[in-house]
C-alpha cells in the first residue's frame, strides 16, 4: 500500500518541476524520491551524486548535460528538500545506534538483571576521557561593542595529559572520580594547592 504521505510529496514536486525545460516530470520526479530514500536511510546524497544520476537520465535521451548550478536550484526548487553540512560519524559509534544491538543487548541485560537479583543501586556506567592540562577550552566572553575581531585567551602551555575515570548507578549516585596523572610519584602541591574535594582518588601512571 502506497504512503499517502510520499504521493503528496511527489505531487508537490511534479508541480515544482513543470519549470525544468530539460528533464521529464517522471525523469525528475525519480530523482526527487531517489533522494527522500537514500536520506531516510541515513544516506542522503551529495549535489554531485544528483547532479551525476540527471545526467545519466539525459544521456539516456541523447541530450546535453545539466548545468553547473542544476542540482542546487534543483533542491531549491522544492521546499521539503535542503542542503546542509555533513560530520564525520565513526563507524563504531554508528552501529550502537543500530535498533537489532541495542535490542539484543537490553535483553542481555535485563536477563542477568533477573538471573542474579541485581538492585538499580548496584548497576554502574564506567566513564574515562583525557584532557591536556594546559589547554583552555573555548567559551564565550563579554567585550566593548567597538572590538573587531575574536578576542584571544593565551594557553598556560602545559601538556600533561590527565585521565578522569567517572561512574554513576542507575539511581543517579555517583561514586567519586578517579584521576590519573602522568608520572610516577604524588606530589605535595596536588593537595596542597588544589581545591580538589577529599575523596577524589588520584594515582600516577607508573
Amino acid at each position: 500500500m502506497s504512503d499517502p504521505n510520499i504521493e503528496a510529496r511527489i505531487l508537490l514536486a511534479l508541480r515544482a518541476l513543470e519549470n525544468d525545460p530539460k528533464l521529464s516530470l517522471r525523469r525528475a520526479a525519480g530523482i526527487y524520491q531517489f533522494i527522500l530514500n537514500l536520506d531516510s536511510r541515513g544516506f542522503p546524497p551529495r549535489l554531485r551524486c544528483v547532479e551525476e544520476m540527471a545526467n545519466r537520465l539525459l544521456a539516456d535521451r541523447e541530450m546535453p548535460p545539466v548545468g553547473k548550478r542544476w542540482a542546487s536550484n534543483f533542491v531549491k526548487r522544492h521546499k521539503d528538500l535542503k542542503t546542509h553540512f555533513f560530520r564525520k560519524y565513526d563507524y563504531q559509534r554508528a552501529k550502537c545506534e543500530d535498533p537489532i544491538i541495542i535490542r539484543n543487548w537490553f535483553r542481555l541485560i535485563a536477563n542477568v538483571i533477573a538471573k542474579y537479583g541485581i538492585r538499580p543501586n548496584e548497576i554502574y556506567n564506567f566513564d574515562e576521557t583525557g584532557f591536556m592540562m594546559g589547554v583552555i577550552a573555548s567559551g564565550m566572553v563579554i567585550t566593548g561593542a567597538e572590538r573587531r575581531g575574536r578576542p584571544k585567551s593565551v594557553q598556560p602551555g602545559n601538556r600533561e595529559w590527565i585521565t578522569v575515570i567517572q561512574a554513576i548507578n542507575a539511581e543517579g549516585q555517583a561514586i567519586p572520580p578517579f584521576i590519573i596523572g602522568a608520572g610516577q610519584y604524588h606530589l605535595a602541591n596536588w593537595y596542597r594547592e588544589s581545591n580538589l574535594p577529599g575523596d577524589w582518588a588520584i594515582a600516577t601512571t607508573q
